[in-house]
């Protein structure tokens, strides 16, 4: 039978549909990279038809928008949000409207258009990670932006319109409504319980074994018992931490081998398929007029993880018109399968 299983993180609702379970093997098919444009403004020898780098990584050295290089920062050709203006916060009637404001960069991982990012040298991750933490930290010097989200489209059918490595981080002047929803379920728990509901999932999780994938003394991969799509996997620091930016180097390395080690167990299990992952890492704690007091808890009751969706299943109107996600694999099949895959 069917179960109903709910996220008390999201406070959601997720059908995982026993009796019509996939195998992981379901799921293996044609990948769904990207074509290779003509010519691809994010590789190496292209860098004038991108916008003026923001930060480069050249072990050889070199000047600001040269080739040699090894990760690459640009603005966003084509940004969502200007990081130029003011927020001119109005109403219109009952609605709430405010200018566009705030950042779009992309993280070009390597020079190499074919590459994988679960394939990368794990030193080669550790910088791509450090330049997260890097990135975030400066652009929350801005007090304007409430919210900085790191995030990966990896082949067409996850979003992305180019398939040269790449990851994206978009800062708003608004802390974004499904992170809202995690810290408000993070917030309740502490004050009921005074601990740290990732903390309590997490522990719980590792007694139990059934949905941990890998587990070290850093670092915990773990299938969610709300999946809310098949293989859908949350990396966690173990020891309790709730923001990315502070994260010394030792944590940022320990995240950068198995972040690797993850990506490339999706890879092999289903073919590379295409997939979408998200940083959740603590706000901006700039202090707001009358809310002094408002994230007084957050070094506390936050956990910040990494959510990685495999985009292997469509949802229709079902999942639009009612807000419940029907997830045909259970976690518990994913994480042996993942676990089953050879490092």
């Amino acid at each position: 039978m069917s179960e109903f299983r709910h996220d008390p993180v999201q406070k959601r609702w997720v059908i995982v549909a026993i009796e019509r379970a996939r195998r992981p093997m379901d799921f293996k098919k044609e990948n769904n990279v990207s074509p290779k444009p003509t010519v691809c403004p994010f590789c190496d020898g292209n860098e004038d038809k991108t916008p003026p780098e923001i930060i480069a990584l050249r072990p050889s050295g070199g000047a600001k928008d040269s080739p040699g290089w090894d990760i690459r920062v640009i603005p966003n050709k084509f940004p969502a949000l200007a990081v130029e203006g003011d927020l001119g916060r109005r109403g219109l009637g009952i609605f709430d409207m405010m200018n566009g404001i705030g950042a779009h960069e992309v993280i070009i991982e390597t020079p190499d258009h074919d590459a994988h990012m679960g394939d990368l040298p794990d030193e080669h991750l550790f910088e791509i990670c450090k330049i997260y933490r890097d990135r975030i930290s400066d652009l929350y010097k801005d007090s304007r932006l409430r919210y900085a989200l790191i995030f990966k489209n990896h082949g067409e059918t996850a979003g992305a319109s180019l398939a040269h490595p790449h990851t994206q981080l978009i800062a708003t002047p608004i802390t974004p409504r499904t992170i809202s929803a995690e810290l408000d379920s993070a917030r309740e728990h502490f004050l009921a319980k005074e601990r740290c509901l990732f903390c309590d999932i997490m522990n719980q999780e590792l007694a139990m074994q059934d949905r941990i994938v890998h587990a070290d003394e850093r670092f915990v991969v773990l299938e969610p018992y709300a999946s809310r799509f098949p293989f859908e996997t949350w990396i966690l620091p173990r020891v309790h931490s709730h923001d990315y930016t502070l994260s010394p180097d030792n944590i940022i390395r320990g995240f950068a081998e198995v972040l690797g080690d993850t990506l490339r167990r999706l890879k092999v299990a289903l073919n590379d398929p295409p997939f979408n992952f998200v940083l959740h890492t603590a706000p901006n704690v700039t202090v707001r007029p009358g809310k002094e007091n408002y994230w007084k808890t957050l070094p506390y009751d936050w956990h910040w993880h990494l959510e990685i969706i495999p985009r292997l299943t469509k949802v229709a109107g079902f999942e639009w018109g009612t807000g419940f996600y029907i997830n045909p694999t259970p976690p518990e099949v994913a994480a042996e399968y993942l676990r089953s895959i050879e490092e």
